[in-house]
């Protein structure tokens, strides 16, 4: 496989059955130019993920399932979703006929790392779409430089409010949920659980993705009768949480919610075991611990101590609809373990990517842009003006709707739990409750999206 060195870290080019150089080609003339306009038979994609970093075993997630999307875009295996898609435009051969070809970057969970790893892609590669990302602040950092590149971003695993909200760019597009989302859906189920009359105590990773899970939880409990006793910040790359579980021992706090995601939950998750507070009485209750973002990989590093705790999560691979059944099969074949809502994620991004350009019949990010955001559909039951977008189904989430206005995807949002008694290995959580969109659903001008513009598309030319 060839390889070369970026300024941060190293990225590898390769093709399903094969590999090689993509050679870059930047139009400035003609007045439909765009940036890397593909020439010849192929057309080169780029995958920016964490492959070191506190969310390293996401990245690894996302990378197989790209080059499974690589797989099925290019007519090998067994199709996977693109048997299940809703729109049947694209064809097994490609995408508008070119074989794909992809490069990686390791982002390193670093957002300096991960906009000079995608510039190598685009300049130097020729990436026409970058994707990836399992770090929110990563996320807003490549995003603003496609925007600047004129290329298309589709953002892989990135829950904070801000990606579609006040750092939204017309280049850049979400399929995940957001944190907005996940209060929406998990409060109710938590009042339900642990009572209207609860103290909470956040422990928050220090970035844009823990801020706006801390607003939008604290909110949403908030609005159901919690108290919130305090919020404490801590650095992403923290390993060891001990100093900060003590304080919450001298409080009232009857719940801990843990803002963290991907190893920052499982070492904190198990330092709050440690220090027994799931064996505590506060206030006349069981004391409580929440994880709001939750996903697979968290719940298998933090073992046991997941058993009976409550999250939400974009995507879960026990989930019976046709679109997940197949996208599970395909990767279970390939890789012998059920995906991730990571890999899940990833996967649909990058068929949504190619079934935009097929559909626009262009490369050109303005035309892809347009396909993957545009028309009149709407969800049923929402009474929005915003309600219009690109409207798809049997791609795992059900009915689910790319929203022009802020080019963020919303569908029904689940919520899960730590399993009492798996079965496997991969069995750890169970779905709880299947949240409706229209719970889950703000308009643009909501104040936790407030700011920002989302702007007009750049081709780069």
């Amino acid at each position: 496989m060839s390889k070369h060195l970026t300024r941060r870290g190293l990225i590898k080019t390769g093709v399903i059955g094969g590999a090689g150089l993509a050679v870059p080609t930047i139009f400035t003339g003609a007045a439909n130019a765009f940036t890397n306009e593909p020439a010849g038979g192929t057309v080169t994609l780029g995958f920016n993920v964490p492959q070191s970093g506190p969310y390293a075993d996401e990245g690894a997630d996302e990378l197989r399932a790209y080059q499974l999307a690589v797989e099925h875009l290019n007519g090998e295996g067994d199709g996977g979703m693109l048997n299940t898609f809703s729109s049947k435009a694209l064809e097994g051969n490609g995408i508008l006929g070119k074989k794909v070809e992809y490069v990686t970057g390791d982002t390193q969970t670093k957002s300096d790392a991960a906009r000079a790893s995608a510039k190598s892609m685009i300049e130097k590669d020729g990436a026409v779409m970058i994707t990836g990302g399992s770090s929110s602040g990563v996320a807003v950092a490549v995003q603003g430089l496609c925007q600047e590149a004129g290329v298309i971003f589709m953002a892989g695993l990135t829950h904070s409010n801000d990606t579609t909200g006040k750092d939204k760019k017309a280049n850049g597009f979400r399929h995940f949920f957001n944190a907005y989302m996940s209060g929406a859906a998990l409060a109710p189920v938590l009042a339900a659980q642990y009572g209207t009359d609860r103290k909470a105590y956040h422990l928050t990773a220090d970035y844009t993705w823990g801020w706006t899970q801390e607003e939008s939880i604290k909110a949403a409990t908030e609005a159901l009768g919690w108290e919130t006793v305090n919020t404490v910040r801590t650095p992403l790359a923290a390993t060891d949480f001990s100093s900060y579980i003590t304080p919450i021992l001298q409080t009232d706090a009857d719940v801990l919610i843990l803002n963290h995601y991907g190893g920052n939950m499982v070492n904190s998750l198990t330092n709050a075991v440690q220090f027994g507070l799931r064996d505590k009485m506060v206030n006349g209750k069981q004391f409580e611990i929440v994880v709001p973002l939750y996903s697979r990989l968290m719940a298998r590093g933090a073992g046991e101590n997941v058993k009976g705790i409550f999250g939400s999560t974009n995507w879960h691979w026990s989930l019976q609809d046709e679109g997940s059944k197949a996208f599970v099969k395909s990767f279970g074949t390939k890789y012998g373990f059920p995906p991730s809502q990571a890999a899940h994620t990833c996967y649909v991004q990058t068929l949504l990517y190619a079934d935009a350009v097929q559909r626009a019949g262009s490369f050109n990010p303005c035309a892809v842009g347009e396909a993957l955001v545009g028309g009149d559909s709407s969800i049923e039951g929402i009474d929005s003006p915003a309600n219009k977008g690109y409207l798809f189904d049997g791609l795992g989430n059900g009915q689910v709707l790319y929203r022009a206005a802020d080019h963020q995807c919303f569908k029904d949002v689940l919520v899960v739990k730590g399993k009492d008694n798996p079965t496997s290995e991969f069995d750890l959580l169970e779905v709880v409750e299947q949240t409706p969109v229209q719970q889950v659903w703000y308009e643009p001008d909501n104040p936790m999206f407030a700011g920002g513009n989302l702007g007009s598309c750049n081709a780069g030319a």
